[in-house]
């Protein structure tokens, strides 16, 4: 290039040859991804540094934790998490809870490639009684510690969730930390506060925590144990904002939660947000005070089956963008919503299912305009009886929702007629499609809100 040519010359060739490049790199992976189909199979890999592809081992680390007679003795969280850590840090393995009771103080931190396998409802997981109180010294987002009105209840070692108004108006500061030493009525935390906590946004702090939590996990498996969320002697600070879970999976991957029973929950029961290919199976739920199953935000591919719920206040929430999910088999009964589908929550599957006396009712379209509406979900043999009050509806359709398929549900109604609708279609529906259900004991089948011509 001589110095004399002007400026937006060099420009356009330096993008010229940016294009260039980015074009051969993108076609020299392509190229890369075909000839991978044609690499020889490999029947008998062997353990390569680096290489996820490995053999299966039949055998991996293996840790008992129990009261007594176990590889680790103790009845708290810190012993099963010592364990998880242990065979964590051995390439991942087998945690075994024995039968006891096991009080949390703090919540239990999975790790990738761990199982954590209990004894059914002889493994109990329960929460301790929460404390709460008010933080009475301003904390700013660069404060490590905070300081307690009055600090009864708390202990070094406890989960803790902060909340406050935010002092600049952009709503509610809400974290979650560990109290990890204290002088007096002033603790430590694991980590800054992030967030402005000053006295005018009224903070408080309570030993509020999900008792299994996983972050930024894959490949975990939670079976066969009972959680206790003690919700009678458990005050939830953030009124439900934090999305809480008794069982709480954050931004992982092929994450299996089978057989587990989650009872007394204050929170949520099993809540997964921005988690793929979750699995939840023959679990039972019950007496919780929200959401039993929460298909938490972005999350892609869950499957959902076989699994049980009563008495709770949604049986499935479909969270923002819950997309791509098989739910099949699985048993509501007497929560205030059976399903209900939100922001995004399309291209699911939900057949097989029997929904039965829901207070409100029994699945339920949250409404949204038409680019945040649910589309294009598909309901298929599902049984639901006994929905909502006189005025109740089986299936109730609102905002903006296109292409949804009611195929060979049944629903019927044993209470009498009343005035109970079946499936009703709100005025801005689109394409909703209806064939072979069957519709018994209501006094209108199809409540049609619609103004344009019925097809």
């Amino acid at each position: 290039m001589r110095a004399t040519e002007p400026f937006d010359a060099l420009v356009f060739q330096r993008r010229q040859f940016l294009q260039t490049i980015g074009g051969i790199t993108v076609g020299s992976f392509g190229a890369m991804l075909a000839r991978a189909e044609d690499l020889p199979k490999n029947a008998n890999p062997r353990a390569v540094f680096g290489d996820p592809v490995e053999p299966d081992w039949k055998e991996r680390v293996t840790l008992t934790v129990g009261p007594m007679d176990a590889d680790l003795v103790g009845t708290t969280d810190r012993v099963i998490q010592a364990a998880i850590d242990y065979v964590a840090r051995r390439g991942g393995g087998t945690v075994r809870v024995l039968p006891g009771t096991y009080r949390l103080r703090n919540s239990i931190f999975l790790q990738s490639k761990v199982r954590l396998i209990g004894s059914g409802t002889e493994t109990v997981l329960f929460k301790e009684s929460s404390a709460a109180t008010k933080i009475i010294v301003d904390g700013d987002h660069w404060d490590q510690e905070v300081t307690l009105a009055d600090a009864k209840g708390f202990q070094v070692g406890d989960g803790v969730r902060l909340v406050a108004k935010d002092p600049h108006g952009k709503g509610t500061n809400i974290i979650q930390r560990t109290l990890i030493a204290q002088s007096g009525n002033r603790f430590k935390l694991d980590q800054r506060l992030t967030e402005r906590f000053h006295l005018s946004g009224d903070p408080r702090i309570a030993t509020n925590f999900a008792l299994l939590q996983c972050t930024d996990l894959a490949d975990v498996l939670i079976e066969n144990l009972t959680v206790d969320g003690n919700k009678e002697h458990n005050e939830m600070i953030d009124k439900g904002a934090f999305d809480d879970g008794s069982i709480r999976l954050d931004q992982c991957n092929r994450v299996i939660v089978r057989g587990v029973t989650v009872r007394n929950f204050y929170c949520d029961g099993i809540v997964w947000g921005i988690s793929h290919d979750v699995l939840v199976e023959n679990c039972h739920l019950y007496d919780g005070t929200r959401l039993a199953l929460h298909s938490g935000s972005g999350s892609q591919r869950s499957i959902v089956r076989g699994n049980r719920v009563q008495r709770s206040a949604e049986g499935v929430y479909f969270c923002w963008g819950a997309q791509h999910g098989l739910y099949e088999k699985n048993v509501i009964e007497d929560c205030n919503y059976g399903m209900t589908f939100g922001h995004s929550d399309s291209d699911n599957l939900i057949r097989d299912n029997d929904i039965r006396r829901s207070a409100e009712a029994g699945i339920y379209f949250r409404g949204g305009n038409k680019a945040f509406a649910p589309h294009r979900n598909r309901f298929e043999q599902n049984r639901i009886v006994d929905s909502g009050g006189d005025q109740g509806v089986a299936i109730d359709i609102q905002g903006e929702t296109e292409a949804v398929a009611l195929i060979k549900n049944e629903i019927r109604e044993t209470r009498g007629q009343a005035r109970r609708i079946g499936i009703r279609i709100g005025t801005d529906a689109r394409n909703i499609h209806s064939d072979g259900n069957r519709i018994e004991g209501v006094s209108q089948t199809i409540s049609d809100l619609r103004s344009f011509p019925k097809p």
